[in-house]
């Protein structure tokens, strides 16, 4: 059952954006930045209310994501991003993404804090934020 309102569409979209955002670290990687997608589409709180699908998710504006004006999000989604991106759409949540709803790629070591959000973790290149429960109830 999904968490989230998906088409094959959607399904594709959030592939493309797993791949284009973290394909070099993993497959577990990707994951994490579906984790993060999907629960923007949940949460409707702070800078995501009114995200209302995937497709509002990928391309939100301002806030939304880098890989979208690169051309490698363009390519065709391949059946194993497409696997993983129903896996986060079912609800499957991998740490330190579980609750997050910004990640970046640092030069450097994770800062503390991003835009006012803590760091919950970093995955090889990735550092992940999450609102605190009483912000944003929904991320938990």
């Amino acid at each position: 059952m999904a968490v989230i309102p998906k088409t094959e569409k959607g399904v594709q979209l959030l592939a493309r954006l797993m791949r284009a955002e973290a394909e070099g670290d993993g497959k577990l990687g990707m994951l994490m930045v579906g984790n993060t997608g999907v629960n923007r589409v949940r949460v409707s709180c702070l800078d995501f209310t009114g995200i209302k699908s995937i497709r509002d998710m990928v391309f939100q504006s301002p806030g939304g994501f880098e890989a979208t004006q690169k051309g490698y999000f363009y390519q065709r989604a391949r059946e194993q991003d497409k696997a993983l991106a129903r896996k986060v759409i079912k609800g499957n949540r991998y740490h330190p993404a579980s609750n997050s709803l910004w990640f970046f790629k640092p030069p450097g070591s994770c800062p503390t804090q991003w835009y006012g959000q803590w760091n919950v973790g970093r995955y090889k290149s990735h550092c992940f934020y999450a609102p605190l429960s009483s912000e944003c109830p929904k991320a938990y």
